[in-house]
């Protein structure tokens, strides 16, 4: 059998503790780097976990270093900054980036690492906070499938489906063409429920006509949750968050280049949600821009 790898973890927010903690559960020694937030660090330092001063102290520590933070900001900031993961990676280190991030970003930040002798591969998640504490995320990869075979025990702690995309850079692609999907989808139920409200259609009976046949769908259910019982917990993904994915996705279009009218007409939806002061609320609050632009609600 071979050795536990020893696993470090930089962003331990809403979707990294889940992933953290079944690391740690499942027998892999794990570091992690504290922040502002201490809830879930502390969490995890009670499990078992140890907590660093630095991302390059993180990365001493381990064989394999998970980045689960917002975006590409965030990332390169963590690998170049002093201190940074840059500074204590060693031969074969290989750096596992489950965030969201601009793939040109991507390629960047992989060619520092690789220049230091690590490995990078790119990690970013499908699913909610919910399953990653359940352990059950879907993890789509980009890189060599060498490393990615020799991480996927670590993987599978927290994701019943990985999917190999391609090289380095893929899982990232991957990642914003299906998140385009969903928040597409997100979009037209935010406004079809908006107009149903205002034009005095039953909620309930549209959920039901809709959830039977081709308009059914996970975001649908999701933010049905919400309108009919008024729990937004079902989609704990911020609004500028999706905002900030939807402009990635943009980007690749354009770099492809992809005509990308609908994807653009949707981006810009979450950009007036997000000016308009939604961008902290979870994605099914979404539909209280829709309801506040159309006076839906009194």
């Amino acid at each position: 059998m071979a050795a536990k790898k020893r696993v470090g973890f930089i962003g331990v927010g809403l979707m990294g503790h889940g992933m953290a903690k079944n690391i740690l559960e499942k027998g892999h020694a794990l570091t992690v780097l504290g922040h502002r937030n201490r809830q879930p660090v502390d969490d995890l330092l009670k499990r078992g976990a140890a907590e660093a001063q630095t991302a390059a102290d993180v990365a001493r520590r381990s064989d394999i270093v998970f980045l689960c933070v917002t975006a590409s900001p965030q990332v390169e900031d963590i690998v170049f900054r002093k201190d940074g993961l840059l500074d204590g990676i060693g031969s074969g280190t290989i750096v596992a980036d489950s965030s969201t991030a601009e793939p040109t970003s991507t390629m960047k930040v992989a060619a520092a690492v690789a220049d230091r002798g690590g490995r990078f591969v790119d990690t970013p998640l499908v699913r909610t906070p919910k399953e990653a504490e359940e352990g059950r995320l879907v993890v789509m990869t980009g890189g060599d499938q060498a490393t990615i075979d020799e991480i996927r025990p670590v993987l599978q702690t927290f994701a019943e489906i990985i999917v190999h995309a391609g090289p380095v850079g893929a899982g990232h692609k991957l990642k914003l063409i299906n998140n385009f999907l969903a928040l597409a989808v997100a979009a037209s139920v935010a406004e079809a429920i908006a107009t149903a409200m205002k034009s005095g259609v039953d909620l309930k009976a549209l959920t039901d006509i809709a959830t039977s046949g081709g308009a059914d769908s996970v975001m649908l259910r999701r933010f049905s949750k919400y309108y009919l019982e008024g729990d937004d917990s079902m989609a704990k993904f911020a609004i500028s968050n999706a905002c900030k994915d939807l402009r990635y996705y943009t980007h690749l279009a354009e770099s492809t280049p992809a005509a990308a009218f609908i994807g653009e007409a949707v981006h810009q939806t979450f950009q007036l949600a997000e000016i308009h002061g939604f961008g902290d609320k979870y994605l099914p609050r979404l539909l209280d821009a829709f309801a506040a632009w159309n006076h839906a609600r009194p």
